[in-house]
């Protein structure tokens, strides 16, 4: 199991957000936990320091491109990217130098799997560069894929056979827990139980952790299959959690 870093982007900002408050009119503002005018770069360049493989950029909307490309360019292979991610614009990122490229609405659309787009894209960038995000809502005992600003609920469930027949098509995949992004209220237990059951290829769990017990428990309820993401709790990004106390247990675990 390994820690896994992250950079938000909100109008070439680096923010925290409460993942869920987030909508497509500048009339509704998220809710902000955090933002800095400490650059993409900037904390790009701490985590290759500190050697930090596989985090994610991800670009909350437009007037992202500058910062998301900078931060990319600062640590070549060693972060993601997500967020508006399409087979005409996948190529830019991995050639700034994204290590993956993160998409859900494109192949995720109208409450659909697209699958004729996904094959589209998996030619393009080809299966060992694409990352699908499998972001996902609490609905009547299930975790449902969502879209749209993590608004619109899919028909697309994450289970076993989702994950297994979604796996054959991408390198990892990226599950924030969407009720609990940005709360700072703890994770959702269910959620890494069953991603440590079922996923067959790397995966990242994000949303909720708040306290640095919280990589044990992930580590232990995942199988030790199931990468953590702390965002608005780690004192860079203004929270409880030491930064460098989550790079000694890593360096330790990983």
């Amino acid at each position: 199991m390994k820690f896994r870093p992250c950079i938000d982007l909100r109008k070439g900002k680096v923010v925290q957000i409460i993942g869920g408050t987030l909508k497509d009119s500048d009339k509704a503002l998220p809710v902000t936990n955090f933002e800095t005018e400490k650059s993409s770069e900037q904390y790009a360049q701490m985590y290759r320091k500190d050697k930090l493989t596989g985090g994610h950029v991800i670009s909350l909307g437009p007037g992202n491109t500058e910062a998301a490309l900078s931060a990319l360019k600062a640590y070549p292979n060693g972060l993601q990217i997500g967020g508006g991610i399409t087979p005409e614009n996948a190529q830019t990122y991995l050639n700034a130098g994204a290590s993956h490229v993160i998409v859900t609405s494109y192949v995720f659309s109208d409450g659909k799997i697209d699958l004729s787009k996904l094959d589209t894209l998996v030619r393009c960038v080809g299966r060992e560069n694409l990352v699908l995000d499998l972001s996902c809502r609490q609905r009547e005992g299930k975790f449902w894929i969502v879209t749209d600003r993590w608004q619109k609920f899919t028909d697309v469930a994450v289970n076993e056979e989702t994950i297994s027949y979604l796996a054959t098509s991408c390198a990892e995949f990226l599950v924030h827990g969407v009720d609990v992004e940005g709360r700072m209220q703890g994770i959702q237990t269910d959620l890494v139980k069953l991603l440590g059951r079922y996923a067959p290829i790397p995966v990242t769990y994000a949303g909720g952790a708040n306290r640095f017990s919280d990589l044990e428990t992930v580590k232990n309820l995942g199988q030790n299959r199931v990468d953590l993401t702390i965002g608005s709790a780690l004192d860079i990004f203004g929270g409880n959690i030491a930064y460098r106390e989550v790079i000694g247990w890593h360096q330790k675990n990983s």
